[in-house]
């Protein structure tokens, strides 16, 4: 460490380059801060004690075909079921296109089997005496600035309504609330199944999926086997698994969240690579002479190398503990910026310690190539601009 001025200085000779290359390698690991908190929030998304509770059965082929209503009698009388919910996909957008609310068909007794989710009892008494009504998440109702009693125009993705058109409008008779704000519920609708059923004339008594909560958690494997055998070689077998398997699924089927991040985090390590390794190498080059002069005070050709590979790892740690800094500090508004989405509030010594790691792998590798030229340098031909 007795050569760390040294390595300084020579690290912010061009400072502008230096500051440039600098905040490149900050926006690079802030953006792997940012992506593993969406990869770690998409891989939370279902798990919580009170989910731990519960089994999710849809079809076994794809979560997109339907299920006959009638097996959720079948279900109820599974030993170790508590209670048995349904729901539909709606797929809802709001004013716009673009604006898609996670919206769902389900049944009366719904909410029931989640407990964490609280609803003021006079609005959940108006939700179940108006088919009509719907409850949307507290999320959802601030970023709207809706209140009870508006009319809510949602336009289907996949259902038409009796006149054939895919614009519904429904009536907000209450507000979800989550007893943990990272609960699903808290930014997406529910409405009736029985108004969804009766007014589209695609769904004819089916269900998009069954919600059954057990007695004992422990019990879950028999529980979601005797449920599966329920319909075993039937033209509706059924899948059931706990619930954040099931939320996992459902998401890898539209995108492999994991997949997307590594192939993003991938393509900007590559990129960094080839940038720091060219600012590396300039900077080496522009200091031949200056080289030259220490090997010829003394400074052995191991002392030269560990300076430039020193100067290289600092560079790449220095802006690797700013950007995920920076993420530590957008953590805090995050899970509001996202809709509730991101749920990752903090950067974990996990991610820490990966991030430092990548710094340090990175600087080594771009500094090694210009380091071994530095320790090879002739000091005669240095000295001569050759």
């Amino acid at each position: 460490m007795k050569y760390l001025h040294l390595i300084w200085a020579a690290l912010f000779r061009r400072k502008t380059r230096t500051i440039l290359t600098l905040v490149s390698i900050i926006a690079a690991f802030l953006l792997f801060g940012l992506l593993d908190a969406v990869r770690v929030s998409f891989a939370e998304a279902g798990k919580s004690a009170n989910g731990a509770e519960r089994l999710q059965t849809g079809a076994k082929l794809s979560f997109i075909q339907p299920l006959p209503k009638s097996l959720q009698a079948q279900i109820a009388q599974v030993p170790g079921v508590k209670d048995v919910a349904h729901a539909n996909w709606f797929g809802g957008a709001y004013q716009d296109p673009h604006n898609q609310i996670f919206t769902f068909a389900v049944s009366d007794n719904y909410l029931d089997v989640y407990p964490e989710v609280q609803v003021d009892p006079a609005e959940r008494k108006a939700f179940d005496a108006d088919l009509n009504g719907v409850l949307a998440g507290e999320i959802i109702v601030k970023k709207y600035g809706w209140k009870i009693g508006d009319k809510i125009p949602l336009q289907s993705q996949i259902f038409p309504n009796k006149e054939g058109n895919k614009n519904w409008n429904f009536d907000l008779v209450g507000v979800m609330k989550s007893k943990d704000s990272k609960q699903f519920q808290s930014q997406m609708i529910v409405l009736h199944w029985k108004n969804f059923d009766e007014t589209t004339p695609y769904n004819r008594g089916n269900v998009g999926w069954y919600i059954s909560r057990v007695n004992d958690v422990n019990d879950s494997d028999r529980v979601a086997k005797t449920i599966d055998a329920l319909s075993a070689n039937s033209d509706h077998e059924t899948k059931t698994q706990t619930e954040a398997a099931a939320t996992a699924n459902w998401i890898k089927q539209m995108a492999d969240v994991g997949l997307i991040v590594t192939s993003i985090m991938g393509a900007v390590f590559f990129t960094l690579i080839l940038l720091t390794g060219n600012t590396m190498m300039q900077a080496v080059r522009e200091r031949t002479s200056e080289l030259a002069v220490l090997k010829t005070i003394g400074f052995s050709s191991h002392s030269v190398l560990a300076m430039v590979l020193a100067e290289s790892v600092m560079l790449l740690v220095l802006g690797g503990v700013i950007g995920l800094a920076l993420v530590s500090l957008l953590g805090l508004v995050l899970p509001t910026m996202s809709g509730g989405m991101i749920t990752r509030t903090s950067v974990g010594a996990g991610v820490w310690a990966l991030g430092i790691g990548f710094a340090v792998a990175i600087g080594i590798v771009v500094g090694a190539l210009p380091a071994l030229r530095a320790m090879r340098l002739n000091i005669v031909d240095a000295l001569a601009g050759r």
